[in-house]
């Protein structure tokens, strides 16, 4: 029991430092590497080193390769180089997530089901435009 109170403390903690921390991401000063070819921003940087999330940068590069193949959504491939809006959205009571891929308004692509996550968010956006993966606050 005790455990799982120190669990949730620190995740409301968390939570509390990221509401706090990520509004103030405007554009970026540097952009981090990511080894499938993908770069990132310092908002994005801030998420994952703060929620412990580079699982999240990496579930997002590891679709690009079909979705920019056009093997999910040929008829907007072309569209999909230039911008995706991803979400996750996360359920605190069972601790699983999803992780949706759209583009333009309302037109889902894909989605992954997350099975555990101790992300501390209840939902985060996160876009990638030519290839960089950032925060929508960035753009």
């Amino acid at each position: 029991m005790e455990t799982t109170a120190v669990t949730q403390k620190t995740r409301a903690e968390l939570r509390a430092e990221l509401k706090s921390g990520l509004p103030q991401f405007y554009g970026t000063e540097n952009y981090y590497g990511h080894w499938l070819g993908l770069v990132y921003t310092d908002g994005v940087q801030y998420l994952a080193e703060t929620a412990g999330a580079y699982w999240l940068i990496d579930a997002i590069a590891s679709w690009q390769r079909e979705l920019l193949c056009g093997k999910l959504a040929p008829e907007i491939k072309d569209g999909l180089k230039n911008y995706q809006f991803w979400t996750l959205k996360v359920n605190e009571a069972t601790q699983s997530a999803e992780l949706t891929c759209e583009y333009d308004t309302g037109v889902e692509v894909c989605k992954q089901k997350i099975p555990f996550t101790d992300f501390p968010l209840p939902e985060i956006k996160i876009w990638v435009e030519g290839g960089v993966i950032l925060l929508p606050s960035e753009h």
